[in-house]
Order: C-alpha cells, then sequence, then structure tokens
C-alpha cells in the first residue's frame, strides 16, 4: 500500500494558490519597498518635541505616520504570507523576521508620540483638533485623549513599560508547561492504531464513535493537568495579579473595565451576556439531555460531548462546488457582494489544498491596498471546510468592503465585530442547507452542527467569561487564588452550565487551568457577543427587506470608523440590551426540539 504525501510548494498548480502581486510584484519589489521604508524611520525624530507647535505641523507628523503604517502593512503582510506558504523556507522566513526587525525600530523611534500628545494642555489640544487640517485625524485624536485619566507621569509610564517582560512571565511559564514539557503518551484510536495524545490529537479522540476511546482519552489527558495543578494554579494566579496591578496602577475602576475601555463597552454589556445565558442555561440542559437520549447512555460526561449525535451522513465538495453552494447561500446579500466574493474565491484570493510546509488551518488575511487573501487547507469530503471557507469568506468581504469605503486610518476593524461578519455567512450557509436537505437524517446532521457551534461559542464562552470575571474580583478582594479556589469556582460553574445530570468528572474541575485564553483576560466573551449579534443581524436580512440589508452591508463598510458598539446599533442589533443574546438562545431552544422531533 503505497502512503498519500503532500505535494512541495513547487508542484502545486498556480491557480489553486493565491496570487500576492496586489501587496508585492515580486521578492525583488518588496526588497526595494523595504528599503524604501527603513531609510523613513529617521524621520520620526524630525517631529519630536513639536507636536503641539502647530495644527500644520500635527497634521505633517500623523500624515507621515499613516503613511509609514500603510507601506508597513503592505510588506508586513507580503512577508507573513509568504512564510504561511511553505514554513521550511528559509528565504520567507528571513523577509519576515527581518519586516519584524523594522517595526520594532520603527516602534521605538514613533514610541515618543502618543506620550507626548496625551502631555498637551487641554485647551491647545482642543485649539489644534478644532482645525480643519486635522480633521482627517480628529476621531483617532479624541480616542487617544479618551486615555489622559489613565495615562501617569512619563517617568511612572516609563517604569511601567519597563515591567513588560516580568508582566509576560506568567504566560510564558504556562505556554512552555502546556506546549513543551507536557506528555500525555499514547492512545489507540477507534481503529485500533497507537497514536501520540497532543492538544490536537486530543480532540479527534473526543469526536471518536468509540466512547471507550474517548473516555481513555479524557482521563489520560487531564491526568497530566492534575499532576501539575499546583504550578497551573501559580501561573494563572499571576497572571490575574498582573491584570489587576496594571488596572489599579492606570486608574480603571476593575481590571474587568480596563479590558472593556479600548472598545469603549460598558460593563453592563459583559454582565447582560451573563445574565441571559443564565436564564436560558434549562434549555442547554434539554439539548445534553437529548443528546444523552439519542447516543443512547445512561450518563453523559463531558467526553460525550463533542462527537456527532449522527453518523454516516456523507457530502462531498470539490472547490467549484462549494463556492457554488456558498454563493447561493449568500445570495441575500445582494448582486455585487457575490460578484465580487465569486471573483476572489474562482480568482486568486485564495490558497486552497495542503502542501509541504503549509500552515495549518485557516484564516482571512485583509490589508487597505491588497486583495483580502484566504488561506484555506480544503478537503473535499469535509463539510466543516464549506463553513470554513464561507467564515473566512465573511472576514475578507468585511476587509473588502471597509477598505473601499474608509480612509486608512479607520478601515482596520476591531476584533468585537470580526467575528459578526464571519459568523453572519455561517448562518447563511446553515439557513441554506437546512432549506434544501436531501432528508430528515441530514436535516438532523446539520442542526446538531448548528447547535453544537452555538453551545461551544455562545454558552461555553460565557462559562468561561464568568470564570474570569469571579476570579478577577476575587483577588481585588484580596482573596487567595488556590489551587482549591480555583477548582471550587470552577465546579460550580460546570454544575450551573450543565445541569444536574450532568457527570462532572473530578478532572474537569482542572479545565480552567488548561485555557490559553485566561491569559489574556476578558477577551473570550467577543466570541458570544459576536455570534449572537451575527444571528440576530442574519434573522434580521433574510426575514427583512432592503433597508435591512442595506443596513448590514454599512455595518461592512464602517472599518472602525465608529465604537463598535455603534456600528452594531445602526446595522440593527443593540448588544447593550439582552435582546440579541436571547434572539440566539431562542433560536437554540427550537433547534433542540426540532432535533428531538427528527431523530
Amino acid at each position: 500500500m503505497t502512503t498519500a504525501t503532500l505535494p512541495a510548494r513547487d508542484q502545486v498548480n498556480p491557480s489553486d494558490c493565491w496570487d500576492l502581486s496586489s501587496l508585492c510584484q515580486d521578492d525583488s519589489t518588496w526588497e526595494a519597498e523595504f528599503k524604501r521604508l527603513d531609510d523613513q524611520i529617521a524621520i520620526y525624530e524630525s517631529f519630536r518635541g513639536r507636536l503641539g507647535e502647530s495644527s500644520s505641523t500635527l497634521a505633517e507628523a500623523l500624515t507621515f505616520d499613516s503613511q509609514f503604517d500603510r507601506l508597513a502593512e503592505r510588506i508586513g503582510t507580503y512577508a507573513f504570507l509568504k512564510t504561511t506558504e511553505d514554513q521550511g523556507n528559509s528565504d520567507s522566513q528571513a523577509m519576515k523576521l527581518r519586516f519584524q526587525n523594522l517595526a520594532v525600530r520603527a516602534g521605538q523611534a514613533a514610541s515618543y508620540m502618543r506620550p507626548e500628545l496625551l502631555a498637551i494642555d487641554e485647551s491647545r489640544m482642543s485649539e489644534l483638533v478644532a482645525d480643519e487640517k486635522l480633521a482627517p485625524f480628529r476621531l483617532q485624536l479624541e480616542r487617544l485623549l479618551r486615555y489622559r485619566p489613565h495615562t501617569l507621569t512619563d517617568n511612572e509610564e516609563r517604569l511601567l513599560a519597563m515591567q513588560g517582560e516580568m508582566a509576560s512571565a506568567a504566560g510564558n511559564a504556562f505556554r512552555q508547561l502546556n506546549d513543551a514539557d507536557l506528555r500525555f503518551g499514547e492512545i489507540e484510536d477507534h481503529e485500533g492504531r497507537k497514536v501520540e495524545l497532543s492538544h490536537a490529537t486530543f480532540s479527534q479522540m473526543l469526536i471518536s464513535p468509540d466512547r471507550k476511546v474517548r473516555r481513555k482519552a479524557f482521563h489520560q489527558y487531564y491526568e497530566q493537568f492534575c499532576n501539575h495543578e499546583n504550578t497551573l494554579a501559580a501561573t494563572l494566579s499571576g497572571s490575574i495579579q498582573r491584570d489587576v496591578y496594571y488596572a489599579r496602577a492606570k486608574n480603571y475602576e476593575s481590571s474587568l473595565q480596563a479590558a472593556l475601555f479600548p472598545d469603549n463597552v460598558p460593563v453592563d454589556v459583559y454582565d447582560n451576556l451573563i445574565s441571559a445565558v443564565r436564564e436560558s442555561l434549562p434549555n442547554v440542559h434539554h439539548y445534553l439531555d437529548v443528546r444523552r437520549r439519542k447516543m443512547e447512555i445512561d450518563k453523559i460526561h463531558h467526553y460525550d460531548t463533542y462527537v456527532p449525535i449522527l453518523s454516516g451522513v456523507k457530502k462531498h465538495h470539490r472547490w467549484d462546488q462549494a463556492v457554488n453552494v456558498i454563493l447561493e447561500s449568500l445570495a441575500p446579500l445582494g448582486n455585487e457582494y457575490a460578484g465580487v466574493l465569486e471573483a476572489g474565491l474562482r480568482g486568486r484570493w485564495s490558497d486552497r489544498y495542503p502542501n509541504r510546509g503549509k500552515q495549518s488551518g485557516a484564516f482571512s488575511c485583509g490589508t487597505f491596498d491588497g486583495d483580502p487573501y484566504i488561506l484555506m487547507n480544503f478537503k473535499e469530503e469535509v463539510l466543516n471546510d464549506v463553513f470554513t471557507l464561507t467564515h473566512e469568506a465573511g472576514h475578507s468581504m468585511h476587509s473588502w468592503h471597509s477598505a473601499r469605503s474608509q480612509p486608512f486610518e479607520y478601515y482596520n476593524y476591531t476584533i468585537f465585530v470580526a467575528e459578526v461578519a464571519s459568523t453572519f455567512n455561517e448562518q447563511l450557509l446553515t439557513d441554506y442547507l437546512l432549506k434544501n436537505a436531501a432528508d430528515d437524517n441530514e436535516r438532523a446532521y446539520l442542526i446538531n452542527n448548528e447547535l453544537d457551534g452555538i453551545r461551544a461559542t455562545v454558552v461555553r464562552q460565557t462559562m468561561f467569561a464568568e470564570f474570569e470575571k469571579i476570579t478577577h474580583e476575587m483577588a481585588e478582594a484580596g482573596e487567595p487564588l488556590t489551587v482549591a479556589a480555583f477548582r471550587n469556582v470552577y465546579r460550580e460553574l460546570l454544575l450551573a452550565y450543565f445541569g444536574p445530570e450532568f457527570v462532572i468528572d473530578e478532572e474537569l474541575e482542572r479545565e480552567c487551568f488548561r485555557i490559553p485564553h485566561f491569559y489574556r483576560a476578558f477577551y473570550v466573551y467577543k466570541y458570544a457577543t459576536g455570534l449572537s449579534a451575527a444571528v440576530a443581524l442574519s434573522r434580521r436580512v433574510l426575514e427583512g427587506g432592503q433597508q435591512e440589508l442595506d443596513d448590514y452591508l454599512r455595518f461592512l463598510s464602517g472599518g472602525c470608523s465608529k465604537d463598535p458598539l455603534d456600528l452594531l446599533r445602526d446595522a440593527g442589533v443593540d448588544m447593550t440590551q439582552p435582546e440579541p443574546v436571547a434572539t440566539t438562545l431562542e433560536r437554540f431552544r427550537s433547534l433542540t426540539e426540532e432535533l428531538d422531533r427528527l431523530i
């Protein structure tokens, strides 16, 4: 039997690869652009100490900075994308490293600008900002000036900046232990093959049709977290204490407020999300019971929650077929959206298939001047890859619309809204596939997929968000964050979110010690709000008319020209209210009832 091998990069059909010429024509062009950018770094020094001199000087400095960033974005993205094609290509790696070095030097050269602007007297700054010469930068300056109450003296800011490496020590220790030092041994899969158990293969084991494999993988995997729980509790506590320290040092009311401040999101949005999900937990418990009954098991454990309830549903899509299905599902977004996307997906926006050394997974990478590229590792027999493609296409079309509607300074949307456009596309694809399902079995399979997506993105991420809120409040109140404290908090959350009939294995209390996102606190709630906004907006567009579509397309064109909540409110979804999350959870309830009837 021959072993299938991936082709080398130079053996891949060029039509299946992206064309990066919208960023740089070729590597020699990149070299020339790199030198031009490198030569410009010294110009930053000419503006030092002069930013408050006049509106003309400030406008000149900000224009230069913007033009520098625009060129840097283009050549930096080119270098990054080249490395993803073949991570063993040393020439591409060298380009990326050279750019990173340039970016560090440029950052150091420009580092005076922010504190110098914040040091300008408020009345003087008001005069400067009022001048029409600064109109293109007015919003940028207003956003910067919001940080005045949270900006310290020069010496204090310098001392805080010097703590950067120490502040990252807890996260670095966790990553080294989690990614490099933990070893999980070997395990047999459902076909009797020995597989090294790792973070990646653990996910695969949890969708094994053999329950014995799932159970063994779960206990074997978590054994390592049990063995290292004291170290992991210490690193997590250190990360939380860092957040509390910086929030207090910068005069924020809490570490949560400090994390929400950049997006201008009130704490109520965070609390409303938790409250709305809490109210809907009986529906989550019902779904888990449906899953238990349909899987014909007496007691449901965590390792029973990822495997598809139905098996045997096979869908096969060649690339062009996947594009056809995606375009048909996105027809409600109008001819321009579909036409631009079709040209990109059938053309050279996407790097389609795996090759030797290529980066795994998928992503979209949009820039102001280049095409919004998509990296895929598309497999024709995997239905989820069609969902992944429309997800990344959503990001790319968000970038395409914003880059054509906003100036460079305001085209790049924030993380808070980033997942809305991508999961919106997934919602439209699900709606289309459900309407065109061949039979009840296929419809049930798609519903199961949708339910698991909502549970993973809205319910699970909200549980994580609540854990972060509780543990940070404990630290702020001076309560010790010990192994027992973490485990008790997490167990109470597991009992609430999974319900009284769910078996909480003792090892699962250690799940809080393995979540990398906890070292970037108060981030995961954005996944839940993003999907909730996408579900609400997709219902609004599918059930509405031209006005609802126009509202959504304006959202795609908004970039960061407004705060995230204002962009979503203009599109028809108010995330300060509980309704968007409630809409998503009501969909979860109705789909659960339909799944129960179908199988």
